[in-house]
């Protein structure tokens, strides 16, 4: 086993982690709710950026809310799904499997 060019390669990979993280704050996921009176743009990091509120939500505070909770849950939900694929995508092509550590990337 070549430990030294192991080394290397976590490091590399780490640093690919570390440049997909950071594209991944570029990354925009616009959800809304289903008649579109919410809605709101978050980053693949699960950063919000944007919330658009139509005027006829203002008027009903607990609504509001319930729209806010599952509009950003289901944004959220869609962000994290993408951040996973793309870290996946990245270790699994790139780490070197050492023996025993096959369970960590599952």
């Amino acid at each position: 086993m070549d430990l030294m060019g192991m080394m290397g390669k976590l490091k590399a990979t780490q640093q690919k982690i570390e440049d997909t993280k950071k594209r991944l704050d570029t990354v925009l996921i616009d959800e809304q709710s289903a008649d579109g009176l919410l809605k709101v743009t978050l980053t693949a990091n699960g950063l919000i950026k944007s919330v658009v509120i139509a005027d006829a939500l203002l008027e009903d505070k607990d609504q509001l809310e319930n729209y806010l909770i599952a509009v950003m849950n289901k944004g959220i939900e869609k962000a994290a799904s993408v951040n996973q694929a793309e870290l996946d995508a990245v270790t699994r092509v790139d780490m070197p499997m050492i023996p025993g550590m096959e369970d960590m990337f599952k």
